[in-house]
């Protein structure tokens, strides 16, 4: 796994450090695209919003808490490409109990979740941002079949690879500032092998560093 999302975050890295431009001189003030834009750099931003985990034909909705790690740069006027690296965490963990019948249960639950992705997005203004990201997910899960007495007859406890697709958008508060202040919106589906899925709507606030 860790050799996985290193790969991926390396390739992507590479591909924004190649896609920089030319900037202007350093005058006290952010450096910024030629057209005038301030998304490249690394960032950082914490994220919350709604977790919705599916699995046995069932789901659960739960709150949800993570983080992200990224670096953007930008091709031409209006493009911008970048690789990033999450976190993602449903409070204690998401389950679904699915009823078997005869007194029989089957519980999944999800906990937390670790993501590489290359995002790519197209600037409709110098601040603001709409893009569409996907990359490997890692998450870690656990199946307990329940007896009707409500004993455990059967507990996996595992990591599950998959995939994640998703997309959103992002805008500036502060494009002059040294280090912008951003806010985004966006929704992601992550699929895990072993017939389970995640979907998240978040909320993010970061901060960009040149």
């Amino acid at each position: 796994m860790k050799s996985t999302m290193l790969t991926l975050a390396m390739l992507a890295a590479a591909t924004g450090l190649s896609a920089q431009p030319a900037f202007a001189q350093d005058t006290g003030s952010a450096e910024v695209a030629p057209n005038g834009t301030s998304f490249r750099g690394i960032r950082v931003e914490g994220n919350i919003g709604g977790d919705r985990f599916q699995s046995e034909g069932n789901h659960n909705n739960k709150f949800g808490f993570g983080g992200t790690v990224g670096f953007d740069g930008t091709i031409g006027e209006r493009f911008v490409i970048g690789a990033e690296g999450s976190f993602w965490k449903p409070g204690s963990g998401n389950e679904n109990s699915t009823d078997l019948g005869g007194g029989y249960a089957m519980d999944h639950k999800a906990f937390e979740e670790w993501g590489a992705a290359v995002r790519a997005g197209y600037l409709v203004s110098p601040q603001f941002l709409v893009f569409g990201k996907a990359g490997y997910v890692n998450g870690e899960q656990r199946k307990r079949l329940v007896g009707p007495a409500g004993e455990t007859l059967v507990y996996d406890h595992y990591r599950a690879d998959g995939y994640q697709v998703g997309g959103g958008a992002e805008y500036t508060l502060t494009p002059d500032s040294r280090a912008p202040v951003y806010v985004n919106a966006q929704y992601v589906y992550s699929n895990y092998h072993g017939n389970s899925a995640r979907q998240r709507v978040m909320a993010g606030v970061g901060v960009r560093f040149k």
